[in-house]
């Protein structure tokens, strides 16, 4: 009785040790998939349209933009979503 006790004992740490080893993999290739994905299409799509998310390229003294509030009506400011 005490060696089928040992034995279902190492076989469940066993068991443990396998299912953390699988879920490692499984969740590094999915993350891996959606990440390429995520960031792959952007990429690509913003490559396509010419599309720059940072001014980098620009030496300025400051990358702060003008908002020229004088543009819109004030009514367009109170409702904004």
């Amino acid at each position: 009785m005490k060696k089928l006790k040992q034995f279902f004992n190492g076989f469940q740490k066993g068991m443990k040790s396998f299912s953390d080893n699988i879920t490692s993999i499984i969740n590094f290739l999915l993350l891996s998939i959606v990440y390429l994905m995520g960031v792959g299409f952007t990429s690509i799509t913003a490559k396509i349209f010419g599309k720059h998310f940072l001014d980098m390229k620009k030496k300025k003294d400051s990358y702060w933009h003008d908002l020229n509030l004088k543009n819109k009506k004030i009514e367009e400011y109170y409702r904004q979503f």
